[in-house]
Order: C-alpha cells, then sequence, then structure tokens
C-alpha cells in the first residue's frame, strides 16, 4: 500500500444501534458539535469555483449513518407503510445485500427517511451539506479525511486514466489504482475517518437536503440546509446536491469538497451510482 500523503489514527466513536426487523440494523455515529471551513481553497488540486467561498460554519451533534444505506436496511424500510410515495424493494442494478442501495431518487431517499421516522419514532433525514462535509472532514483540511491524496487501496473509485476524456486517475502524489466497475460492499475498506465513518470518499454518490447553489455566496453558516422556498420535502423541486464521489468517478471528484448537482428526478433517469446516508437529530425523537 501506498502511503505517501496518508495519515493513520487511531479512536473511539459513540455509536447506537437501530433494529429494523429481520436482523437487519442501521448503525448510528456521533457526530459532535464543531465549527470547520467548509469549501475548497484555490490552492486545492482539482477545485472549483462551486466550492468558494471558504466559510466558517457551525453545526450542531447529530448522528449519521455509519455507512451509506445498504441494499438490505433499503429493502427492510421500503417493505413499511407508504408515507408519501411508492417504493422499488430492490432498485439497485448492482445487487447484494451489504452493497450500498443505488438507482435511488431524491423523492425516494427522502421517504426512505419518512417510513424510519414513522417506525422509529425518531427525526431520520437526509445530511444538509454543511453536515454532509463537516462528517466527512472529521476536523481534517486536507482533500481527503485521510490526508492529501487517495488509492483504491483506501476507497472505491475509478483508479485507471480516461484517455479519451483525459482525466487522470492519480490525484496529488498518489498512484493510480484499479477500476472496480461496481459498488463494494460498505465498509470494505478498514479505514474509517476520525468521527467512525466509512465510504465518505467514492462507492455511492450521497444525496444531501440542499437545492443547488452555483456558489457559497450567501450560504448559511450554522449547518442548516441551503433551501431557496418552502421546508417541505414532498414539494421541493429542481436540482438538489450529491457528495463523496462514486464507484464510477476519478479521485478528484471524491474531495471532501468536491459538489456534484442533479436533478431530484424520476427512478427513470437515475444512474446506479446515486445513493445516500441517513442522519438523526438530537431532542425528544432520540428517547
Amino acid at each position: 500500500m501506498v502511503k505517501t500523503g496518508i495519515k493513520y489514527t487511531q479512536g473511539k466513536a459513540q455509536y447506537y444501534i437501530e433494529k429494523l426487523g429481520n436482523q437487519v440494523e442501521l448503525e448510528m455515529v456521533l457526530i459532535k458539535e464543531g465549527t470547520f471551513a467548509m469549501g475548497a481553497p484555490e490552492t486545492e488540486e482539482g477545485s472549483r469555483d462551486s466550492e468558494r467561498p471558504q466559510h466558517q460554519v457551525t453545526v450542531p451533534s447529530f448522528f449519521m449513518g455509519k455507512y451509506p444505506i445498504t441494499q438490505a436496511q433499503w429493502k427492510a424500510v421500503a417493505s413499511l407503510e407508504k408515507v408519501n410515495r411508492d417504493l422499488k424493494l430492490e432498485p439497485s442494478r448492482l445487487k447484494g445485500d451489504n452493497l450500498p442501495v443505488e438507482q435511488v431518487s431524491w423523492y425516494d431517499a427522502v421517504e426512505f427517511c419518512s417510513r424510519l421516522c414513522k417506525y422509529t419514532n425518531r427525526a431520520y433525514r437526509l445530511p444538509s451539506e454543511a453536515e454532509w462535509e463537516y462528517a466527512c472532514r472529521a476536523g481534517t483540511t486536507t482533500p481527503f479525511h485521510f490526508g492529501d491524496t487517495i488509492t483504491t487501496d483506501l476507497a472505491n473509485y475509478r483508479g485507471t486514466d480516461d484517455e479519451e476524456l483525459g482525466w487522470s486517475a492519480s490525484y496529488g502524489r498518489g498512484p493510480k489504482g484499479i477500476y472496480r466497475e461496481e459498488t463494494t460492499a460498505v465498509g470494505s475498506f478498514d479505514v474509517a475517518n476520525a468521527f467512525g465513518l466509512y465510504d465518505m470518499h467514492g462507492n455511492v454518490w450521497e444525496w444531501c437536503q440542499d437545492d443547488w447553489h452555483k456558489n457559497y455566496e450567501g450560504a448559511p453558516t450554522y449547518g442548516s440546509a441551503w433551501l431557496d422556498k418552502n421546508n417541505n420535502p414532498s414539494q421541493r423541486e429542481g436540482s438538489a446536491v450529491l457528495r463523496g464521489g462514486s464507484w464510477f468517478d476519478f479521485p478528484r471528484l471524491c474531495r471532501s469538497a468536491f459538489r456534484f448537482s442533479y436533478d431530484r428526478a424520476e427512478r427513470d433517469i437515475i444512474i446506479n451510482s446515486f445513493g445516500f446516508r441517513v442522519v438523526c437529530g438530537f431532542g425528544r425523537s432520540l428517547r
């Protein structure tokens, strides 16, 4: 394993386990409150204007899924009573209980959260974009939570060049690697960040609550989702934010600061690299 630009640390995470039935569990990790610099400086390789201006954001404590939602977790919750819309029990093209669910729209992810709320009496939802980046970074300021570069020993992304597009599969001083051409089981890479989260870089893109904005001019500074109109998830339109990169993408797109927009969309135009993980806030719903 090439370790150039990679940092290794050990730590402990606080968490709770949500039982979804049929021995399916959802592990939720405590993300303690803090303040961080959101976005990327102009000096960061591969960064874009959409990741600027860098700005200080204070994020209250919350819980976040240790992994992206798996197909087993999806099936357990999709089997529950409908709240606003129907859900396919097996939407993913790449099949496997411990693989991340994919080919789900933003509306599908919101419906999943609504059913999970009703079943558990806890306030589950998609993360805000600020919560996602804060959780991904886990106190770091480098392009990836494990350092200045990334390797395919640490994450699932496209590790081979695309000469036609002119895209490089290496980042910084990091090496090229392999291209698996599919998702991997969550937690396959035994490299959690300092909060105890896995698969924050690569594997599947993760939906956030926020409406898409072309940059951070006027962005919230307290960790809340940036929504242009009302706060009713079932009435949102247009593009939403995805984070983290995927098995299909090059390393620069898997950086902590990288932002991607896609229409909230119906299922027929969703590709097999879109997934999500859930968060849950403090309060009465956590009793």
